[in-house]
């Protein structure tokens, strides 16, 4: 990769796989994360969303295929990768014996490009005491303390690995719309990782979900969403199952009435319903937990199938 394709493209991941014993945990993964945006990565407990993101932190060598983050390799070079980018995970581990005040001056004198007034500014915006030991604080006050390290020296590459995991939704609130949307509008890149689908839906430019390992699919929110319709159709007669129309993932209701996830070419989709001699009464665009309970639902159901058949 060049430098102008390492500045573009801050997170280049090609081909990589990784297993644990039995487990597959990244099978054939390719994503490139592009500058300036909010980047949600979204999928089941177990998907490999922090298998990834331990990757892109140099934790752990892919076993085949290639990570580079901002052209450089994490794993042979971790003092400079490390030093552009900030980290929160869900852990939030802190020593508990320091004061709030300590722990920043302590990480500070990592970081050159450390700002102190943004430090403050931080501080000040999450209300947390300079004086307080960080074992009293809270749930919420230590996901914010997190933040304001992984934050106050302005790395290019923010990683949020399920910061928002059982906190309350003030707290969310002020990480989500304080915080990711500033970075992202200042030019610098996030990489959103959670299973909360409307925060991800509130902040992302783009997602990709991952399933068992695998890239199910990967792009622009919207386009993706673009994709989708929920239509609830209206029949002559009551059908005692689920109608068959290519391109449901997913069917709810009984009788004259059933509403279903579609994915496909919505046009396609409205005349197929025709031809099932139904009559769209609503027709909305599905929510991204929507789509992705849809999605994760229809291949469970797809694979009992195809064992069934076997």
């Amino acid at each position: 990769m060049n430098n102008s394709d390492s500045t573009s493209t801050p997170v280049a991941i090609d081909t990589i796989s990784r297993r644990f014993r039995r487990k597959q945990a990244l099978d054939s993964v390719t994503l490139h994360i592009p500058r300036g945006v909010v980047f949600g990565l979204v999928g089941e407990n177990g998907a490999g969303k922090t298998t990834l993101i331990r990757h892109i932190l140099g934790l752990l060598r892919a076993e085949s295929g290639t990570v580079r983050v901002f052209g450089m390799d994490p794993v042979k070079q971790p003092e400079e990768v490390l030093a552009r980018i900030g980290y929160l995970s869900e852990n939030r581990d802190l020593p508990d014996w320091m004061r709030v005040r300590e722990l920043t001056l302590f990480t500070q004198a990592f970081y050159p490009d450390w700002d102190p007034a943004y430090a403050e500014e931080l501080r000040d915006m999450f209300d947390l005491d300079p004086a307080a030991k960080v074992s009293t604080l809270s749930r919420g006050q230590r996901a914010q303390m997190g933040l304001l390290l992984a934050l106050a020296h302005r790395p290019d590459l923010l990683l949020l690995d399920e910061p928002s995991s059982g906190l309350d939704a003030a707290v969310r609130r002020d990480i989500l719309a304080a915080v990711i949307r500033t970075v992202a509008d200042e030019g610098r890149t996030v990489l959103f990782s959670s299973h909360l689908l409307d925060e991800v839906e509130y902040v992302a430019d783009q997602v990709a979900f991952l399933h068992e390992g695998k890239l199910a699919w990967n792009g622009p929110l919207q386009e993706i969403k673009s994709q989708y319709r929920s239509f609830t159709l209206h029949f002559p007669q009551p059908c005692a199952k689920a109608p068959q129309l290519e391109g449901a993932l997913s069917w709810e209701g009984s009788g004259l009435e059933w509403t279903c996830l579609y994915e496909g070419e919505i046009e396609s989709g409205r005349l197929d319903a025709g031809q099932l001699g139904a009559s769209i009464v609503e027709e909305s665009e599905p929510s991204l937990e929507e789509i992705f309970v849809a999605r994760v639902t229809g291949k469970r159901n797809r694979r009992v199938l195809a064992g069934k058949e076997g």
